[in-house]
């Protein structure tokens, strides 16, 4: 009996101990653009605009002897900042692509048929693979693309932010 006690122990600590080695390891960063949707946006056709992605740089800055792997997209998040109150109902579709110098560009999130009263949402991730090159590249930016089902009555400031993950590289 006291050796069941004794082991159980012993694999409670060991589990609690590899779970907290995980989250140790596996690194989280932001990206957080700001996009103006004016007035005179006409509804049903895509709009882009494009923010360089200074807080990635701060991160990396270039350094593509960083070391980290296994670059992915794990959270991608739309929201109105502005008018206080305001809604994504006007919206038809949302996407976001990610580029740097010297890489393609890549859709890693989107919306589309979007119907919410909702200020903020969750975009749909995209399978991309590992996004490696780009973020450890100089000069990345996000593309945001997004269609109006209608014209908005007034400016709408929008915040879309984007977490990715990644692992220590050997």
């Amino acid at each position: 009996m006291k050796n069941i006690f004794l082991t159980a122990a012993v694999t409670s600590v060991a589990l609690v101990s590899c779970g907290t080695v995980q989250s140790l390891v596996q690194n989280t960063f932001p990206y957080t653009a700001n996009v103006l949707v004016s007035t005179g946006v006409p509804a049903d056709k895509e709009v882009s605009s494009t923010a360089t992605a200074s807080n990635i740089q701060t991160w990396f800055g270039g350094n593509n002897d960083a070391k980290i792997k296994d670059v992915r997209i794990s959270d991608a998040k739309v929201s109105v900042v502005s008018p206080s109150g305001g809604t994504l109902n006007a919206f038809k579709s949302i996407k976001v692509y990610i580029s740097s110098n010297g890489t393609g560009e890549k859709l890693v999130a989107s919306r589309s048929n979007i119907a919410t009263d909702a200020s903020s949402i969750n975009l749909d991730l995209e399978n991309t693979g590992f996004l490696n090159s780009v973020v450890k590249s100089t000069g990345v930016t996000v593309r945001t693309v997004y269609e109006l089902k209608n014209q908005t009555s007034s400016d709408m400031n929008l915040r879309v932010a984007l977490n990715f993950s990644s692992v220590p590289a050997n």
